[in-house]
């Protein structure tokens, strides 16, 4: 009888056994936790320095007014906003192609004609992004895949409707709009056009149309402190997993940042770094409008524009794009370090970026205002040039070269004067007569 009962109380402790078993696994499998709300973790701020918006970084640098007793002009950053501003406000219709020959001689003829002023622009500019500056109206197939770097406005005294007019020098393009807002403009603009500095032709009898100031211009002569950005902030930035990066030193003033995906070279010397994903070549032709979004749109999500830098050109067939240096309104070029801030787009992301990682700090506490020579007068010193031909010349402007005090890491300013030939900027080296190639368009 013992052994009987023995039995069954096993077989009843092996059934509880097998159940709580049971139990439990259905327990673990069905638990879910209940944990305490909690904010989300803080993310890394990357932000190198600020972001800029189209406005801020496609501009035109000069404005010329071809009135009909005289022409007059500006480079000053602070009047050619007013424009631009002004620009903003008016209703723009009926945009429309009007030529697609128009050759620089087209052009001259236009740039001559009286009642008319001129916004000029360094480089190409896709009507699609300046459509965010200047807002197209009533346009049924949307705003057109083209770009322009001279953008004109016509005035009629008599009060008829005004045109603007989109030209394209490399594409031989004219394009064309109406402007309904011809009081607010004559009672504006022209009013303040007509108080602008003197300005002169000095190529009257040829082409292209050099428009420059017919009087001494004043000028500031600046320096600013060097400050380095470290350039961990770059790697931090860039790659997609810092702490995957590897560095080491390839040279005296050489580092690599490095992994499996992307390298970043660094010259401590001058103060660049190059930035490259090789995977994302492509070799497909860019569509204007978007090669600049994208690479504008690149910069802005490291908030890499450190300085002032301004739209300068692009090459939608290599999918390159030229930021340049800009003070005061006026282009800075040098021969020590770069001043200039370049990409190449790859396959939906950058493959190529190259640019300075040191930033003007404080300006030193001195400054000298300098008076340049007209441009007529610095025109007709190329003119007798016997090493300049003149007539391959295509512009001429103000700008700033930059010469470098390395014992006390100061960048000096030098105010001067450039010119454009065979696309190269050049500088006016009053001395020689002759010129310093600086940096290529």
């Amino acid at each position: 009888m013992g052994l009987k009962y023995i039995e069954l109380i096993k077989s009843i402790i092996l059934l509880l056994l097998v159940t709580l078993s049971i139990v439990f696994t259905f327990a673990i499998w069905t638990y879910t936790p209940s944990y305490e709300t909690s904010d989300e973790l803080p993310t890394v701020d990357i932000s190198i320095a600020k972001r800029m918006s189209i406005d801020e970084i496609i501009k035109p640098y000069k404005v010329i007014f071809n009135f009909e007793e005289k022409l007059t002009g500006t480079l000053s950053p602070t009047d050619i906003d007013y424009i631009v501003n002004e620009l903003k406000r008016w209703r723009i219709s009926d945009l429309k192609l009007v030529d697609d020959h128009f050759d620089v001689g087209k052009l001259d003829t236009l740039m001559r004609k009286h009642n008319q002023f001129t916004l000029y622009f360094h480089g190409e500019v896709p009507l699609p992004i300046y459509n965010n500056v200047l807002a197209m109206e009533g346009l049924k197939m949307g705003v057109p895949e083209m770009s322009f770097d001279r953008l004109v406005v016509d005035w009629n005294p008599s009060g008829a409707p005004m045109n603007i007019s989109f030209v394209s020098r490399a594409n031989k393009v004219l394009y064309s709009a109406e402007i309904d807002d011809y009081h607010g403009f004559q009672r504006l603009i022209l009013t303040w056009g007509k108080e602008l500095g003197l300005y002169a032709d000095v190529n009257a009898d040829d082409s292209p149309f050099i428009g420059v100031s017919a009087e001494p211009v004043e000028t500031i002569r600046n320096m600013y402190y060097q400050r380095e950005i470290n350039p961990s902030r770059f790697r931090d930035a860039l790659f997609s997993d810092p702490n995957a990066v590897r560095r080491s030193q390839s040279g005296l003033n050489k580092e690599e940042f490095q992994d499996d995906h992307a390298l970043m070279n660094i010259d401590t010397e001058k103060k660049m770094l190059k930035y490259v994903v090789p995977a994302t070549e492509s070799h497909e032709l860019a569509i204007p409008s978007e090669l600049l979004t994208n690479t504008i749109d690149f910069v802005n999500e490291h908030g890499g524009w450190t300085d002032e830098y301004r739209y300068m050109s692009m090459n939608p067939i290599s999918r390159y794009v030229k930021f340049q240096l800009f003070l005061h309104g006026l282009p800075v070029y040098g021969d020590v370090t770069s001043t200039e801030m370049t990409e190449v787009w790859g396959n939906n992301r950058i493959l190529s970026y190259s640019r300075p990682y040191y930033t003007l700090d404080l300006p030193f506490p001195e400054i000298d205002v300098e008076f340049l020579p007209s441009g007529v007068d610095i025109a007709e010193m190329l003119k007798q040039s016997d090493t300049i031909d003149f007539k391959a010349i295509e512009e001429l402007t103000l700008g700033y070269f930059m010469q470098q005090d390395s014992e006390r890491r100061l960048l000096i300013m030098e105010p001067a004067w450039f010119y454009l030939s065979k696309g190269n900027w050049i500088r006016v080296s009053p001395e020689l007569l002759g010129g310093e190639l600086i940096g290529l368009e």
